[in-house]
Order: C-alpha cells, then sequence, then structure tokens
C-alpha cells in the first residue's frame, strides 16, 4: 500500500493520453504502476480477452504510434517493447485490476480511477466557465456601437474644454 500511495497524481496523469477521442492508458505504464512485467499483462488480457470489449481496450495501429512518437508522447518505439501495444480505457483499467488480481493491482487501480474522475470534472468546470463568458461575449457584442457614441460625446466635451475662452474679470 504505501508503494502505491507513493505514486503522485500528476505521474499518474501524464500517463493518461487521448487516441481515438478516448482517454487511454498504455499497457507498459500500467504495468508499471501494477508492478508486473508488460509481457504478463497482456498474457492475461490475451487469456480473458472476452473481459475487454472494444470500448475498454483496444490494440493501437502502427500510425498511432508514429504520432505518438512524433509528438513526444513517448520518447521511442523501443519504449513500447517492440510492439503495437494495447490502450485501456477507464474501464479497462478497472477490468485489467481484476484480471491481474494483485492487492497492488487493485489499490492503484482505484487511485488510477480517481485521477480519471477528476480530469473529467476539471473538463466540466471548465466547460462551464466557457458558457458563462460565451454569454458574456453574446451580451456585450452588440454594445460596441453605444460605447463609440459615448466616446464621441466625452470628446466633444474636451474639445469644448480646449477652445481658448474669453477672460472674464478686470483687464
Amino acid at each position: 500500500m504505501n508503494d502505491v500511495a507513493a505514486i503522485p497524481e500528476e505521474i499518474i496523469g501524464s500517463k493518461i493520453y487521448k487516441i481515438r477521442d478516448e482517454k487511454v492508458m498504455l499497457d507498459r505504464d500500467l504495468a508499471e504502476l501494477y508492478g508486473v512485467k508488460a509481457i504478463r499483462l497482456r498474457e492475461q488480457v490475451k487469456r480473458n480477452v472476452e473481459k475487454f470489449p472494444n470500448h475498454f481496450m483496444f490494440q493501437l495501429t502502427k500510425e498511432e504510434v508514429d504520432v505518438m512518437v512524433s509528438q513526444n508522447a513517448i520518447p521511442s518505439k523501443q519504449h513500447l517493447g517492440g510492439s503495437l501495444p494495447y490502450v485501456f480505457t477507464e474501464h479497462g483499467v478497472l477490468q485489467l485490476a481484476n484480471v491481474l488480481k494483485s492487492g497492488r493491482a487493485t489499490q492503484m487501480s482505484i487511485q488510477i480511477i480517481e485521477v480519471f474522475v477528476k480530469m473529467r470534472n476539471m473538463l466540466l468546470t471548465h466547460k462551464d466557465l466557457l458558457l458563462e463568458m460565451e454569454e458574456i461575449r453574446k451580451k456585450v457584442s452588440g454594445q460596441d456601437e453605444k460605447i463609440d457614441v459615448i466616446f464621441n460625446y466625452l470628446k466633444q466635451f474636451v474639445k469644448e474644454q480646449e477652445v481658448p475662452r474669453n477672460k472674464v474679470g478686470y483687464k
């Protein structure tokens, strides 16, 4: 349990990628977090493939791996272990912990799921802020002409003060 608690959420969050409009984690990263070898993790998945529908897990294509490497999401293709990796969605991460059946995998999957939930909540908060800003923009967008009229009136007052006045009083 101490090993699991020692892993900061930022490290877990940095291992979450967006591929095919899904937030996913690479099999190699999950194996590292769960404390197992990547090849063993893949073996367990292949033995229990019926527990992993397409929306739980999918295998990356060569093009997707190339894009990840070119965008520096992963340092090199060798980092993936020489094969096209599997990636797991939030549901797949939970199912993977059930398949591995270790205490560390269970505890780690709980922590990973919590990070997924926090990310989702942050996105919802940002979405709400964007909607509010859009409403404000709509209210202000039609006011440009009115603001120009106000500035023109203010400029007239300034011009009137610049005109030299006749001095009043004794000469």
